[in-house]
C-alpha cells in the first residue's frame, strides 16, 4: 500500500475509470452464458472477455516502447474468485489456496506447490501473442495476473462494492495477503507496471489473448482465446506543445485503465491529482494497492517525462528503490540520497532538478507520495475528559519488519566526506484492533498533547490514555505532524550492541502497505490513508492518526532521517534494528515482538563506502 516518499509508491490502482466501467459493461451477455458442460466445477465460472475489439497504444519518441494494456479482464460468476496466499514465516515457502464458498459451506483448495513466489498475482497467467499486418509474429510473452486489479461490474445485479483488497502487494515482507474478482466482476488481466514494455513500430498488428494451460486446467477456465485489433502510433513529447509529432489536440495518453503521467527515474516524481502525491500508501474506497490518481489532463504536467499507461490495480507500497521495479502502477524510487541532507544534490544528473529533493518526491502539504486517496478520519471534536482507564478490550499488536531498500551514498556537495547507509522500514498492526492516536493542541502550543483510545467489539469507544505528544516536522518530505516514539532505529554492531542511532523516532501513522490481511480483523480498505488529513497542517488544532489491523507504515529510504552516518564506522558486519513502541508508551497485546533486525556488510573506503545484505531466510531482497 504507501510509501512516505517515492518509495514507494506504495503499493494501487485505482477503481476503474467510468470508461473502463462502462468497456466492461457491454460484455455482460457474453459472461452471461451458462457454464459449459465440460468446465463446469465446483467454485466460480470463469471467463476471459475482451472489453473492445480494438486499442490505440502508444509508443513515445523519448521513451519509446509499448505497455501491453489490450483491454481484456477474468470475469467470475456464479460466485467470487477469491485465493488466500500466505507464508507462515520468512523460513517457508509462499502459498496459495483457493476459497469457495457455496451458500454456508466453505471450501478450501489448495494450490499446487511452488504456483506463486511472492504476493504479487499468479504468474505467467495470460499468453499474449502478436502478429504484424503481414501475418508475421513479432511477439510472443506471457504476463503476471493480480485478482485485485482494477475492475468493474460486468452486469447490474452484481455487488455494488467489490470486498476484496485493490491491487496485490509488492512489500518483500508482506506475510499474508487475500485476491479476488468479486462475483459478477471482471478484472483487468493487464500486468502493468510488473510487466516490461515491448519494442513495436508504429503500425498495426493483431494480438491473441489467453489464459495459460496450467490456469485453464486449474480453475476449469474455458479455453477461448480473444483477438484485439492494435493501432501503434508514435508519439513525442515534445510535439505536444504544438510543434512536431504529434498535435496538441490528440489525446495525451492512450488507455482503457486511464493514464498516468510517468515519472523519469532519475527524477522520482510521482503523478498525482493536484491534491495528493506521497508519503505513504492508501486507498480511496478500498485498501490494498495505493491508488493511481489520473494525470492532469494535458498528459505531460510539468512537462516531467512521456506519459505512461497506469497498470490497472492500486499501487502497493513497501517497496523501495530496488522492490519497486516493475511492481505497482508507479516508477521506481530514485537512487537514494545521503538523507540527513536537506537540499538533493544539485550537479547535473543527479535528480535533474534544483531544489529540496523530498520535497518533490515525497510528503508535503497535500501530498502523500505513492499513497492511496482516502478522507482522513477525524479526531474527535475536543480531548477526553475524566479519568484515563485502560480497559480490557482488544488492542493493537504493532511489529517490525526486518529493513530493506537498503543502500549506501556519500555526502554529495553539500556535506563532503559523508558516508550514509539508507534503508526502508515498516512497523505493522497484527490486531485484533486498530491503533488509535487523537493529537490536541493547546492555543499557542507547539506541541500536541496526544492520547490513545480503545474500543469494545461494537466499535464503541470505551477508554483512553495520555501516550505523549506529536511534533510537527517542518522537514522537506515530511511537513506533518509525527506521534512522538512510534519507532526507533538503531544500527547494531556484529554483537548486537547499539553503535549508531537514526535521529528519526517521530512518525505519521498510516496504512501504507497490506502486510497481511488475513489477521483476524484485518480491514482490507483501511481509511485515513491520506496524510494531507490525517497528519494535519502546520496550522492543525486537532489530528488523528490510524494505523489499522493487517496494515503497516513504511517510511522509505529517501526520506530524512531514513539513514545513518557510517562515515567513520569500521567495515565490517552490522545489524539494522527497526524496533517499534520503544518507550512502550503505546498500549498493545504483546510487546516481545517489537524488534527486527536485518544484516549488513559494510565494506569499500570512505567516500566509496558498499553494502552488501544477505539474505533474510528465504526473503532475498536488499
Amino acid at each position: 500500500m504507501m510509501t512516505r516518499s517515492q518509495q514507494g509508491r506504495t503499493n494501487r490502482l485505482t477503481r476503474p475509470s467510468i470508461a473502463i466501467a462502462a468497456a466492461v459493461a457491454v460484455t455482460a451477455g457474453v459472461v452471461a452464458a451458462a457454464p459449459d458442460a465440460k468446465t463446469a466445477q465446483p467454485g466460480p465460472k470463469l471467463s476471459l472477455i475482451a472489453a473492445s475489439a480494438s486499442v490505440t497504444l502508444d509508443s513515445w519518441k523519448e521513451d519509446p516502447g509499448v505497455y501491453l494494456d489490450l483491454g481484456t479482464y477474468l470475469t467470475s460468476e456464479n460466485g467470487a474468485f477469491e485465493l488466500k496466499v500466505t507464508r507462515k514465516s520468512y523460513k517457508d515457502p509462499v502459498v496459495a489456496a483457493q476459497i469457495i464458498r457455496d451458500g454456508k459451506k466453505t471450501q478450501t483448495k489448495a494450490l499446487p506447490a511452488g504456483l506463486v513466489k511472492d504476493f504479487s498475482g499468479l504468474p505467467d497467467f495470460a499468453q499474449i501473442s502478436v502478429i504484424d499486418a503481414a501475418g508475421k509474429s513479432v511477439l510472443e510473452k506471457t504476463e503476471a495476473f493480480c485478482p485485485n486489479n482494477a475492475s468493474g461490474r460486468v452486469r447490474p445485479d452484481a455487488p455494488a462494492n467489490s470486498k476484496y483488497p485493490q491491487s496485490c502487494p509488492v512489500n518483500p515482507f508482506t506475510l499474508g495477503s487475500v485476491w479476488g474478482v468479486e462475483n459478477g466482476w471482471a478484472a483487468n488481466t493487464y500486468a502493468g507496471y510488473y510487466s516490461d514494455a515491448v519494442q513495436l513500430p508504429a503500425g498495426t498488428y493483431t494480438a491473441k489473448i489467453s489464459v495459460t494451460k496450467k490456469y485453464r486446467d486449474l480453475f476449469g477456465i474455458e479455453d477461448k482465446p480473444q483477438s484485439v485489433k492494435v493501432t501503434v502510433r508514435e508519439r513525442s513529447w515534445e510535439g505536444e506543445g504544438g510543434g512536431e509529432g504529434v498535435s496538441a489536440s490528440s489525446e495525451s495518453s492512450a488507455s482503457s485503465a486511464g493514464a498516468s503521467s510517468k515519472t523519469a527515474a532519475k527524477s522520482g516524481a510521482s503523478s498525482k491529482t493536484d491534491a495528493h502525491a506521497g508519503h505513504g500508501s492508501a486507498a480511496s474506497e478500498h485498501a490494498g494497492h495505493a491508488a493511481a490518481a489520473p494525470a492532469a489532463a494535458s498528459g505531460h504536467a510539468g512537462h516531467g517525462a512521456p506519459a505512461r499507461t497506469d497498470a490497472p490495480a492500486a499501487a502497493t507500497t513497501g517497496a523501495g528503490s530496488t522492490f519497486n521495479v516493475g511492481h505497482g502502477p508507479y516508477p521506481p524510487a530514485p537512487p537514494a540520497l545521503p538523507w540527513a541532507l536537506k537540499k538533493q544534490a544539485t550537479e547535473k544528473g543527479a535528480l535533474g532538478r534544483q531544489g529540496f529533493s523530498a520535497a518533490a518526491v515525497g510528503d508535503r502539504t497535500g501530498q502523500t507520495d505513492g499513497s492511496r486517496q482516502a478522507p482522513g478520519v477525524q479526531p474527535n471534536a475536543k480531548r477526553p475528559a475524566g479519568k484515563a482507564t485502560v480497559p480490557d478490550v482488544p488492542k493493537p499488536d504493532l511489529r517490525s519488519l526486518p529493513a530493506y531498500g537498503i543502500t549506501v551514498s556519500d555526502g554529495y556537495e553539500d556535506v563532503p566526506g559523508k558516508d550514509y547507509l539508507a534503508f526502508s522500514a515498516n512497523v505493522w498492526n497484527a490486531g485484533p484492533a486498530k491503533l488509535v492516536v487523537d493529537g490536541f493542541r493547546s492555543p499557542g502550543k507547539e506541541l500536541m498533547d496526544a492520547y490513545q483510545y480503545f474500543y469494545d467489539a461494537d466499535g464503541k469507544q470505551v477508554g483512553y490514555t495520555p501516550t505523549g505528544t506529536m511534533e510537527w516536522d517542518p522537514r522537506p518530505g515530511h511537513e506533518h505532524w509525527h506521534f512522538t516514539d512510534f519507532a526507533s532505529y538503531r544500527l547494531l554492531k556484529a554483537d548486537q550492541k547499539e553503535t549508531v542511532r537514526s535521529g528519526k523516532e517521530a512518525f505519521c501513522l498510516a496504512n501504507t502497505d497490506a502486510v497481511d490481511y488475513t489477521v483476524k480483523n484485518a480491514n482490507w480498505h483501511p481509511d485515513n490513508t491520506d496524510l494531507s488529513t490525517a497528519c494535519g497542517q502546520e496550522n492543525s488544532i486537532s489530528v488523528r492518526e490510524v494505523l489499522d489491523v493487517g496494515s503497516g507504515d513504511t517510511y522509505t529510504q529517501d526520506l530524512p532521517g531514513q539513514s545513518f552516518d557510517i562515515t567513520d564506522l569500521p567495515n565490517g558486519t552490522y545489524y539494522i534494528q527497526v524496533l517499534a513502541n520503544p518507550e512502550n508508551r503505546l498500549k498493545e497485546t504483546n510487546h516481545d515482538n517489537n524488534s527486527a533486525l536485518r544484516k549488513v556488510v559494510l565494506g569499500g573506503k570512505k567516500g566509496a563506502r558498499t553494502v552488501k545484505v544477505p539474505a533474510h531466510h528465504l526473503v532475498d531482497a536488499n
